[in-house]
């Protein structure tokens, strides 16, 4: 037998000089076309950049050039009509419908222009029309004011600024006489709109169009300033205006605005909030909008996520196709030299008779009995070898399987030295059961040894049952007995496809368990298995047979609903879950609550696409959460933009953290009976690198949603306790700190070893921390609550219940809880004096703390009337602007310097 050459050893010759060759070029071919491909893919998202960046200015000079025709029309009103009112104004703001048609429009209003002389009489003339607290802000003396005099939507923010005389500060004042000397619209630089509360300060402009007396604009300059009347305006936050805008046009894009033509970061007007990613970009681009006596510089850069969904993997594809091609080709360049080179093989046949413990190998006479039988038919089947020639053949056989058999042994003699198909029969085993086996027939009448046909058959029975056990393994989940992942993906897609043929509706479920991963860790992995089986029940009982119940992973469900009649059909059985799964069930030895968020996609309406119905279903889910969680929403298109936005958010904050970018500010807190500090309160602020300091109210939702709220907490914990040290070493060590804590750390279940670990470390006395602790605490689980609790008083931290009275707490939890003190939200605060409501509640509040023998604080006093009316009712300490506004370290000892100083006289 010659001797065999691989391919090799072949490839180490010198004859094999053509196929390295060959190798060579296309490999040279290859990457041309990749590089052309990349290039290519380039400028198609260069082209895409930059479309969008241009439909971004066009949008927003479309949306301007809207706005400046609803202040013409608005200022058309005064010329049809000498006399309009409030209710007029009301009437046409009502029938433009802003919120529809002209979205970020803040307010449209009026501004009188008002003599110096005359303005006591002005002011007496509004407040009789319904305004008795009506003023003229900034107060003082002018020669021309001009105040404002209607202002819808009539809402409490816009309500804020009745009365604010816009003329008195420069930057209004140069739009203002600017549009009184042109006659047309004109726009304000940046400002901080007066209707802004203090903790969510945005940038904002103002559109003004001046209205003259008579129904035609004069066109003698001093004409148009002596027959002013005042001005239509428009006001507008940036963030409110530009969101939707960059959401809808380019929601991956990073997008500034600046009011200058020159990128300077104090004239910065907006930023999509994707500001950190400064050096992480493309393309970039810059353009002018120029409107109303504005120039606004809108620059645009690529960001990470646009990348990413611009790129294309054809490239790659051609490349590793090249590559594969290329390598083919050398193979089979080989292949052509070692064919001409082995021209002539000689090989020999060998015939054997191989036994294995896991074959049974039979050989049969022309006639069919059986001759020889190897030993591990003893093993397989239970019979002794030497016993079987003795058995009938078919006797052993099913009789379904036999005729079978029969035929493949007679085509065997008629085919010798041919191996026939492989055929399948039931074969009974010595204790009588039915076996699967497989077998193949190859007559050897020739062959010296056999003289007959070679039977070999393999036993299948265990086969069988492990692929029907990988079978369910595979596609369902072992602990509740519902399709997994896969299988249901698979009855999804048979779904969508049905639908594209049928036209009907179906629809998808996402389901998420509340709180399931809070009775996990504190109840055992035992009882959150046995809440997920009886789930499971819950739900399969709750759907069709037709329809599918799956389980993915954790406590995620999702429902296939193969059929609908329509999106109120689909909500109809969702709300019926709902129903279903809202209730307290026994779990051995506890009883726990069950509720379940539910995210809806409608098919094919949302998606025809397996992947995508899923993200909007689970998108959903999450929006349900977001809303208090026990509820069904829909997918809508503004859920895929808001997780995008919400996933860069993340990333920007889980970057701020790492990267130490937030700090403590402080606000005092006064015993209101002696009026000295008691303490501060801290409030966590984020040094945004283009915000500034954001305040905690602004992103402390997605922390607690990400998961950062527990390293959160943990630094502004440790950062306090290290400032109770600097008070200390500056002469203060008699002040508590406050630290505000979430539901979600105080349930994590390493909370109380972290602050404990926090307070040895820091050397800080338990005394002198105070923890404010959400109301809606009450509502967690005893079993998990009061211990934590107990502990914490125990070790001897003064506890407070933040937010009393806003929600919903359970007034027994707070009996036996050890409370020592409860805070009275802001918002009964505010509406005091002049809110009879606000009062009898906060008066209630008061007098069930101390029935309690709890300290009442107040948050939020801004008025001297409402420290008279706390005084008057008891409460013994406050916090507020009234006092002081939150400050950073250094001021913070500067400010209790100089009351340590005033009290001292």
């Amino acid at each position: 037998m010659a001797k065999e050459v691989t391919l090799g050893q072949l490839a180490r010759r010198s004859s094999s000089r053509i196929a390295w060759l060959v190798l060579l070029i296309s490999l040279l071919l290859t990457a041309g076309a990749w590089q052309f491909s990349i290039r290519l893919v380039q400028d198609r998202t260069q082209a895409r950049f930059e479309n969008q960046s241009m439909q971004l200015k066009t949008a927003i000079e479309e949306r301007l050039l809207n706005y400046e025709q609803v202040l013409a029309g608005s200022a058309g009103l005064f010329a049809v009509a000498d006399l309009v009112g409030r209710d007029d104004w009301r009437l046409y703001v009502n029938k433009l419908d802003i919120n529809r048609y002209y979205p970020g429009i803040q307010g449209i209003g009026y501004t009188a222009r008002v003599e110096g002389d005359e303005i006591k009489d002005f002011v007496r003339r509004i407040r009789d029309q319904g305004l008795p607290d009506y003023l003229i802000n900034p107060a003082g003396v002018r020669a021309e004011y001009h105040p404002i005099v209607f202002l819808e939507p009539s809402t409490q923010r816009n309500k804020r600024a009745y009365g604010y005389d816009a003329f008195g500060d420069p930057t209004h004042r140069i739009a203002m006489e600017e549009a009184r000397d042109t006659g047309k619209a004109t726009m304000t630089g940046k400002v901080v709109l007066v209707q802004e509360q203090v903790d969510d300060e945005q940038a904002g402009f103002l559109m003004y169009f001046p209205v003259y007396q008579g129904d035609k604009v004069p066109n003698i300059l001093e004409e148009r300033r002596m027959r002013l009347r005042g001005f239509v305006f428009s006001a507008f936050r940036m963030n409110n205006l530009m969101d939707g805008i960059v959401g809808l046009i380019a929601p991956f894009l990073d997008v500034r605005i600046y009011d200058s033509d020159v990128p300077v970061k104090e004239d910065l007007m907006y930023a999509s909030n994707l500001g950190s990613l400064d050096d992480d970009y493309t393309f970039e681009m810059t353009q002018k909008v120029e409107h109303g006596g504005r120039t606004w510089l809108l620059q645009t850069h690529t960001t990470p996520a646009f990348d990413f969904r611009s790129s294309d993997p054809r490239p790659l594809i051609v490349l590793v196709a090249g590559v594969i091609i290329s390598l083919l080709l050398f193979a089979f360049s080989l292949a052509m030299i070692r064919s001409r080179l082995l021209a002539q093989i000689n090989a020999g046949r060998y015939r054997a008779i191989t036994e294995g413990a896991s074959n049974i190998t039979l050989i049969l006479d022309q006639k069919g009995q059986t001759q020889y039988v190897s030993p591990s038919s003893e093993t397989i089947l239970g019979y002794d070898p030497g016993s079987v020639p003795n058995l009938q053949l078919e006797d052993q056989v099913h009789p379904d399987d036999w005729p079978q058999l029969q035929h493949c042994f007679d085509q065997a003699l008629t085919e010798p030295g041919k191996g026939l198909p492989v055929v399948h029969a039931r074969i009974r085993d010595a204790q009588g059961e039915w076996r699967d086996m497989e077998g193949t027939y190859t007559a050897m009448t020739d062959v010296p040894g056999v003289n007959g046909v070679v039977v070999s058959l393999r036993d299948l029975t265990e086969l069988k049952a492990a692929q029907t056990e990988l079978h369910r393994l595979a596609f369902y989940d072992p602990l509740t007995g519902l399709a997994n992942r896969q299988l249901f993906r698979d009855r999804l897609e048979h779904v969508i496809r049905r639908c594209k043929r049928s036209g009907n509706a179906a629809a998808l479920m996402f389901l998420d368990l509340d709180g399931f991963k809070r009775i996990n860790d504190t109840l055992g992995h035992d009882v959150g298995d046995h809440l997920l089986q009886t789930v499971a029940g819950w739900l399969s009982g709750c759907v069709r047979e037709e329809d599918s119940v799956a389980r993915l992973g954790g406590d995620e469900f999702v429902v296939l609903l193969s059929e609908v009649s329509g999106s109120d059909a689909a909500l109809a059985v969702a709300e019926s879950i709902l129903r279903r799964l809202c209730q307290r069930v026994r779990l051995g030895e506890h009883e726990v609550g069950v509720t379940v968020s539910i995210g809806l996609a409608m098919i094919p309406g949302d998606s025809e696409d397996a992947t995508s119905l899923m993200k909007y279903a689970d998108l959903a889910m999450y929006r349900a959460k977001e809303l208090g969680r026990n509820n069904v929403q829909f997918f809508t298109s503004a859920l895929n933009i808001q997780a995008a936005r919400r996933l860069l958010q993340q990333e920007e904050l889980s970057n701020a953290l790492d990267a130490d970018r937030f700090v403590l500010h402080y606000q005092p807190k006064f015993d209101l009976e002696k009026d000295h500090i008691l303490g501060v309160e801290a409030f966590l602020r984020w040094q945004h690198p283009d915000r500034g300091l954001v305040p905690a109210q602004q992103f402390i939702n997605l922390a607690e949603e990400s998961g950062l709220i527990v390293r959160l907490g943990e630094m502004a914990l440790r950062q306090a306790c290290i400032q109770i040290q600097a008070l200390e070493r500056a002469g203060f060590g008699e002040l508590k700190i406050s630290v505000n804590l979430s539901s979600r750390q105080v349930t994590d279940p390493n909370f109380l070893d972290m602050f404990r670990r926090v307070i040895t470390e820091t050397g800080v006395k338990p005394e002198q921390l105070e923890l404010e602790l959400p109301a809606d605490l009450l509502n967690e689980e005893p079993d998990v609550v009061h211990p934590l609790m107990t502990a914490l008083h125990d070790i001897g931290v003064y506890l407070i219940l933040d937010n009393f009275g806003a929600g919903n707490c359970s007034l027994a939890a707070m009996q036996r809880l050890p409370l020592h003190a409860v805070k009275i939200d802001q918002v009964f605060i505010r509406d005091i004096p002049y809110n009879a409501t606000a009062t009898d509640v906060t008066s209630a509040v008061i007098a069930l703390a101390h029935k309690l023998h709890l300290a009442v604080i107040a948050e939020g006093v801004e008025t001297p009337q409402q420290l008279a009316f706390l005084r008057a009712n008891g409460c013994a300490q406050g916090q507020g602007n009234l006092f002081s506004y939150p400050l950073d370290e250094d001021a913070l000892i500067g400010f209790l310097v100089r009351q340590q100083e005033r009290n001292s006289y």
